[in-house]
């Protein structure tokens, strides 16, 4: 199906495409806002470069797409009081770079929907980022796998997010207990197929022994690693991503972990995975 109000560009055959003719500082049109959340259909993530929006308008173009989700750990901007959005910084202080792969907070009973990213500084070469369509990966298994594994459950853990915590959030997870999702989901509105594990937040899959259950892990993380199923992009100031958070892992490209960069993120509230 063509695009009438925007420019698509496909980056690989699995995901990812750059948009253009689009002006996000400016309310969007209906039509216009139907065929990003299409073009977000179609390749999973979506770029599109030399946006100079406000904090405003980040929040009214993420709101056009579905109710926002609040982080449960990191800090909303201070300055700014809004819970939605927070910034990630890095530098040579305070070098962090999410460099494993990981789909977005799945230790949540509902995970995200998508997530819009913006780059407000960010090195002149370097420090890229990567996404892998999990639905290509899960089409790259075999039939005898795709089997196995659509009986099967894992446990999420916010692992990382449960050591920075402070004693309330601990509270509030040790509270909710083990959650649990269906290792292969089903996207709510395309209706594919997706893996739904990640080396850091799904801790062991449910039913099996531990070198089971590490085993099978390890080699669909492996899988999932594979160079045919991701795309990658270089960011430059002002340009946004959007995300699938349901079919979709990303890392960052651990090339220079002590070079400035700074994101703004926005992200979708999204259901329970079935």
């Amino acid at each position: 199906m063509n695009y009438e109000h925007i420019q698509v560009a496909k980056m690989t055959a699995p995901l990812g495409a750059e948009l253009s003719g689009i002006d996000l500082s400016k309310p969007l049109e209906e039509p216009v806002r139907d065929e990003i959340a299409r073009a977000l259909l179609d390749h999973l993530v979506i770029f599109i470069r030399d946006q100079d929006i406000t904090i405003d308008d980040h929040l009214r173009i993420a709101r056009g797409f579905g109710d926002l989700y609040t982080h449960p750990i990191y800090q909303p901007l201070k300055d700014e009081g809004r819970s939605e959005i927070f910034e990630l910084q890095s530098d040579r202080e305070r070098p962090f770079v999410a460099e494993r792969w990981h789909t977005d907070i799945t230790f949540e009973p509902n995970p995200p929907k998508a997530s819009i990213l913006r780059a407000i500084e960010v090195p002149e070469a370097g420090g890229d980022t990567m996404w892998a369509s999990t639905e290509a990966a899960y089409d790259g298994l075999s039939d005898t796998m795709q089997q196995l594994l659509s009986g099967l459950t894992a446990v999420h853990h916010p692992d990382y997010f449960y050591r920075i915590a402070n004693d309330e959030q601990r509270k509030r997870f040790d509270e909710r207990g083990d959650v649990v999702h269906p290792v292969v989901r089903t996207h709510p509105e395309s209706g594919r197929k997706s893996l739904f594990v990640n080396s850091v937040f799904t801790s062991h899959l449910v039913g099996m022994k531990e070198k089971e259950s590490q085993n099978l892990l390890s080699f669909l993380y492996d899988h999932i690693d594979s160079s045919e199923y991701h795309c990658r992009f270089h960011w430059t100031p002002n340009a946004i991503a959007m995300w699938d958070n349901q079919s979709t892992q990303h890392r960052v490209v651990a090339d220079d972990p002590g070079a400035r960069r700074v994101m703004q993120r926005l992200t979708l509230a999204g259901g329970v995975p079935f």
